[in-house]
């Protein structure tokens, strides 16, 4: 792996925290340092390309239609069945079917999450109260 140098300039709080951490684990402070920054930067992939667009047209909605992608969820249906597979999980284990039925509804939960922060985060910016969104139902 190649390694590429640099100078950092730490305050003197922080250098010590970071030289106290590393003696303690026995290592130089210069590996404490790398430890950290790795921990610190992602490398997690990017979002799906058509959840990147998603999110990105939503700058361009009204505040009606933003209102209503801070208030889209699962339907009742999808939810209640993915807490029931969720129950079976713990309890027993789910069929492969089962369980890919789960990730795909888990990962429609995550993605409505996802678009609802984000029309919140909008809505919020443009002057709205969206502490009723807050409430759970």
């Amino acid at each position: 792996m190649a390694v590429q140098r640099i100078t950092v300039q730490l305050p003197e709080d922080l250098y010590h925290r970071l030289k106290r951490e590393a003696e303690q684990a026995h290592r130089t402070i210069e590996e404490r340092l790398v430890e950290v920054l790795a921990g610190a930067t992602s490398d997690t992939p990017a979002l799906p390309a058509d959840l990147e667009l998603m999110l990105a047209q939503l700058p361009a909605l009204n505040d009606q239609e933003l209102w209503h992608a801070a208030r889209t969820h699962l339907s009742m249906r999808d939810a209640a069945r993915l807490a029931t597979l969720n129950r079976k999980s713990q309890r027993k284990g789910l069929e492969s079917a089962e369980a890919e039925e789960q990730r795909r509804l888990l990962k429609n939960h995550e993605r409505a999450m996802l678009v609802r922060a984000h029309a919140a985060t909008l809505l919020k910016e443009h002057g709205h109260d969206v502490s009723a969104l807050l409430t759970v139902k």
